[in-house]
C-alpha cells in the first residue's frame, strides 16, 4: 500500500534544494537495484532469441514452432498478471518482487531440459507465470515514491534495463554459445540459459534485504524527508480516481490504454525476438559478431530513452513524446526491409526503429498512472500491461508464421510498423488535460 506517515504536511524547509536532494537520495537508493532486476528479467525473457540460432537446428524446430514458443510466455503472463499485482499491493513489493525473481531464475535455468516442441511451450508458459506482476509491480511501486511529474524520468531510467540487457546480453549470449558447446555434454544454448539465470537468483535474494515497502520504513531518510515525499505523493493521489475494481474494468480509458500498449508491444517484441535473425539475414553468420551488432541499437536507444523522458518531464507533455518516437520506430522498421541485404544500412534502420520503440514505452506509462490511483492503479496497471503484452504472443508467432510462409521477415516488419502507427494515432486521441500533469 502507499505510505501514510503520521504527518502529511510538507516540511517548512522543503525548498527546491531540499526537495532535489531528497529525491536524489531516493533515486540512488531505489533505482539501481530495480534497474538491475529489470536487466536480469528482460534478459531471461528474450534470450530465447539467441538460443534460436542453435536451438532450431539442434531440436529440429520450425520458425513457426519458435514463434509460438517465444510468444506463449505471454499467455502465462496474461493469466496471472492482475492477481500477482494485487498480491504485491497487499503484501508489499519487497517479498513479492523477490519471489518473482527467484522463481523465474529457476525456471529460466531449467530451459536446458527442453527437447521437444511440447516441453518448449510448457517451459515458456511457466516462465510467463513466474514473471507475471514484476513490471507492473515496479510501475505501481514508483507511484508510492514519486509524483507524476517525476515519474517519466524514473520510468525511463528503469526501462533502460531493456536496451542495456541487449547491450550486455547480445555479446554475452553470442560468446557463450560460441565458446561453450560440448562442455560437460551441454550445447551452447543450454549453457546460455544456465549462466544467464544466475543474476536473477542473486538479485532476488538481495531484494529481500534491501528494498523497502513504504516511505515510513526508509530508515535512510530523515523525518522531514519522509514528510516531504508523503505530502507530494498524497497530494497527487487526492486528484486520482479511487474507483472500485468493477468501475475500473468498465472504464473506457483503461481499455484504450491497453489497446495503445498492445500496438507498442507488437513493435517491441518484433525487435526483441527477431533482431538476431534479421542481422543474420543481412549476411552476418558468426554468432559472436551477431551478438556485438545487436548491442548497437540497444546502446543508442538507452541514451535516447533518458533524454526523451527528461524532455517530457520538463515540458509536462506526454502525448507527442509518445507518438513521435512510435512513428520513428515505424519508419525504422520499414527501412530495415528496404536494406535487408546491406548490413550497414540495415543496422542504421534497425537502430532508428529500436530508438523509437524503446523510447515510447516508459513515456506510455505516464499516461495511465496520471489518472488511476489506489486499488484501481494496482489492477489497472496490471490489466493494461497484461492485455498489452498479449502482443508479445501475437507478434513473434505472426512474424514466424509469415517467415515460414514467405521465406522473409519483411512482411512481418510491415505489420509491426503499421501497429506502431496505429498506437501513435490512438495516443493523440487521448485528451491532453487527462495526462499532461
Amino acid at each position: 500500500m502507499p505510505p501514510t506517515p503520521s504527518s502529511t504536511a510538507a516540511p517548512a524547509d522543503s525548498h527546491p534544494a531540499f526537495e532535489a536532494a531528497t529525491y536524489a537520495k531516493v533515486t540512488w537508493r531505489l533505482m539501481p537495484l530495480l534497474f538491475l532486476c529489470y536487466v536480469a528479467s528482460y534478459l531471461d525473457r528474450v534470450n530465447v532469441g539467441f538460443a534460436k540460432l542453435q536451438m532450431l537446428s539442434d531440436l529440429k524446430f520450425s520458425e513457426t514452432i519458435y514463434g509460438l514458443g517465444a510468444g506463449i510466455f505471454f499467455l502465462g503472463y496474461f493469466i496471472f498478471e492482475i492477481p500477482s499485482n494485487m498480491i504485491l499491493h497487499r503484501v508489499g513489493a519487497r517479498l513479492w518482487i523477490a519471489r518473482i525473481m527467484i522463481t523465474w531464475g529457476v525456471i529460466s535455468g531449467a530451459m536446458i531440459f527442453v527437447d521437444s516442441p511440447t516441453s518448449f511451450y510448457v517451459m515458456r508458459f511457466l516462465l510467463g507465470v513466474a514473471e507475471a506482476g514484476f513490471f507492473p509491480g515496479v510501475i505501481l511501486y514508483l507511484t508510492y515514491w514519486y509524483p507524476a511529474h517525476r515519474r517519466g524520468k524514473m520510468t525511463a531510467l528503469f526501462m533502460t534495463g531493456v536496451p542495456l540487457s541487449g547491450v550486455i546480453g547480445g555479446p554475452l549470449s553470442g560468446w557463450i554459445m560460441q565458446a561453450m558447446p560440448g562442455l560437460h555434454g551441454l550445447s551452447g544454448w543450454q549453457w546460455m540459459f544456465i549462466l544467464e539465470a544466475i543474476p536473477s537468483l542473486l538479485l532476488g535474494v538481495l531484494v529481500i534485504f534491501y528494498l523497502k515497502d513504504h516511505i515510513r520504513d526508509a530508515k535512510w531518510l530523515s523525518e522531514e524527508q519522509k514528510q516531504l515525499l508523503a505530502s507530494q505523493v498524497q497530494a497527487e493521489a487526492s486528484q486520482k480516481s479511487e474507483e472500485s475494481l468493477r468501475r475500473m474494468f468498465a472504464n473506457p480509458k483503461v481499455w484504450l490504454m491497453a489497446l495503445i500498449y498492445f500496438c507498442f508491444v507488437m513493435g517491441l517484441y518484433g525487435v526483441s525476438f527477431w533482431l538476431p535473425t534479421i542481422i543474420k539475414t543481412t549476411g552476418v553468420t558468426d554468432t559472436f559478431h551477431i551478438g556485438l551488432l545487436t548491442a548497437i541499437p540497444y546502446g543508442v536507444s538507452a541514451a535516447a530513452m533518458i533524454l526523451i523522458g527528461r524532455s517530457a518531464d520538463l515540458r509536462r507533455e506526454r502525448r507527442w513524446h509518445v507518438a513521435i518516437p512510435a512513428l520513428l520506430g515505424s519508419i525504422g522498421l520499414l527501412l530495415s526491409t528496404v536494406y535487408d541485404h546491406n548490413t550497414l544500412l540495415a543496422m542504421s534502420a534497425l537502430t532508428l526503429a529500436t530508438i523509437g520503440i524503446m523510447s515510447v514505452l516508459p513515456l506510455f506509462w505516464s499516461l495511465p498512472t496520471a489518472f488511476l490511483g489506489g486499488v484501481a492503479a494496482a489492477a489497472g496497471i496490471a490489466l493494461i500491461n497484461s492485455l498489452g503484452n498479449l502482443a508479445g504472443f501475437v507478434s513473434p508467432y505472426l512474424v514466424g508464421w509469415l517467415k515460414d510462409l514467405t521465406h522473409s521477415t519483411n512482411s512481418g516488419m510491415f505489420v509491426l510498423a503499421a501497429a506502431l502507427v496505429i498506437g501513435a494515432l490512438l495516443t493523440l486521441s487521448v485528451p491532453a488535460r487527462l495526462v499532461n500533469k
